[in-house]
C-alpha cells in the first residue's frame, strides 16, 4: 500500500552476515534514561553490535511517505535505517517480526532486520540490511515461484493471524488469532475496514451492504482446504524489487498467516504477469473456486484505500460488494 523505500546490499541471495547479530529489541525504558546512555542509539548500535569501527557516510534515501530513511555506510557493512519521530517502537517491532518470519523461511529475499528501539526524545527506529537494488523489479516467474515457496514453507500452528497487530499503510491491522479463516477475514479484514468507513465518513450504505456480505462469505470457500500461510500482506509494485543479481526482493510487509490467495489482494497495482501466476501455481496449485474469490481479496485493499485516500476508491469497493451480494443472493 503506502510504500516506504526499501533496502539495499550487494552479494548473493542470502549474503553471509554471520558476524552480525540477530534481531534485537531495545528494552522500553523512559526516554530520559536512554538519552543519558547516549543521544544517538542508532550510531551506538552500529559501532557496537553492528561490528563497525567507523561510519563513513550517512545518506538520505527518498521515496517513503510515512517514515524517514537513511543509508549508513560503514567499514563493516551498509545498513538501512528508518525513523519515525511521532510513533513509538511498536510499529517497527511489528515490521521486524514480519521481516524476520519471512527471512527465516529461506525462500524469497527480504531485508534482514537487526535492531528496533526508541529515539531519545520521541519516536523510534529500525536498523536492517541494506540491499542494493538492480535495474528492474525482477523476473516474474522467479518472483511467483519464490513467493509460493514462502507460502508453502511459512506455516503457523496457531491458526490465522499474527503474534502482534501491525499496519497496512498507516491503517491498523488487527491480527488476533483465529482457527477459522472465513471468520478472521470477515471480522479482522473486511469488518474492520467497514467500521472505519462508517466512523470516518458516516458511510452507512457501504457499511450495511458490506456487513451483509461478511455474513454470506461461506459459500465462496466450499470445498477449499485453507492452511495458514505466511503472507507479506501488502504486495504491490512499490514493495517489490530485485537485487543486483536479479533475484526478487520484497519489503515493507504487513505480515500475517492467512489464505495464500489473499496475497494477491493488491494485484491491481502490483503488475503481476501471466508468467508470475503460472510459476506460482506450479508450486501452490489453485484451489476450487479461485476465480470467484479473487475480488473478495481485492475488496480489503480497496476499502483500505478508501479509508486512507478518500472517495476515489469508494465506487470500486461498492461495485465488488454489490457483485458478490448478487452472486450469493445475499
Amino acid at each position: 500500500m503506502v510504500g516506504h523505500v526499501g533496502v539495499i546490499s550487494s552479494g548473493s541471495c542470502f549474503p553471509a552476515l554471520g558476524r552480525l547479530p540477530r534481531l534485537a529489541f531495545t528494552e522500553r525504558k523512559p526516554f530520559a534514561t536512554v538519552a543519558a546512555i547516549g543521544d544517538d542509539p542508532i550510531r551506538e548500535w552500529i559501532l557496537s553490535e553492528g561490528k563497525a569501527t567507523r561510519i563513513t557516510r550517512i545518506s538520505p534515501v527518498g521515496g517513503g511517505c510515512i517514515n524517514s530513511a537513511s543509508r549508513y555506510d560503514t567499514d563493516a557493512a551498509s545498513f538501512f535505517v528508518k525513523t519515525n519521530r511521532r510513533i513509538g517502537p511498536s510499529m517497527f517491532e511489528a515490521e521486524a517480526l514480519g521481516l524476520g518470519a519471512m527471512y527465516e523461511t529461506g525462500t524469497i529475499r527480504v531485508p534482514r532486520p537487526f535492531k528496533v528501539g526508541p529515539l531519545p526524545t520521541s519516536g523510534s527506529f529500525i536498523i536492517m540490511e541494506f540491499i542494493e537494488f538492480g535495474a528492474s523489479r525482477g523476473n516474474q516467474p522467479v518472483l511467483g515461484k519464490k513467493l509460493a515457496e514462502m507460502h508453502k514453507a511459512g506455516k503457523s500452528a496457531k491458526g490465522f493471524g499474527f503474534d502482534v497487530d501491525n499496519t497496512i499503510g498507516s491503517t491498523p491491522q488487527k491480527n488476533t488469532w483465529s482457527s477459522d479463516w472465513v471468520q478472521f477475514y470477515g471480522e479482522h479484514r473486511l469488518g474492520y475496514q467497514l467500521k472505519l468507513a462508517l466512523e470516518q465518513y458516516g458511510d452507512r450504505s457501504i457499511y450495511d451492504k458490506g456487513q451483509r456480505l461478511v455474513k454470506s462469505l461461506g459459500p465462496l470457500f466450499e470445498g477449499v482446504v485453507i492452511e495458514p500461510c505466511l503472507l507479506h500482506g501488502d504486495l504491490w509494485s512499490g514493495n517489490i524489487s530485485s537485487d543486483k543479481n536479479g533475484e526478487p526482493v520484497i519489503l515493507d510487509p504487513a505480515c500475517y498467516y492467512g489464505h495464500n490467495e489473499a496475497e494477491f489482494g493488491m494485484s491491481w497495482c502490483a503488475g503481476f504477469a501471466g508468467a508470475f501466476y503460472d510459476a506460482y501455481f506450479e508450486v501452490m496449485p489453485k484451489q476450487p473456486g479461485y476465480e470467484k474469490r479473487r475480488e473478495i481479496y481485492l475488496l480489503y485493499h480497496y476499502l483500505n484505500h478508501y479509508n486512507l485516500f478518500g472517495s476515489g476508491y469508494r465506487s470500486s469497493a461498492m461495485s465488488i460488494i454489490d457483485d458478490y451480494l448478487r452472486m450469493l443472493n445475499a
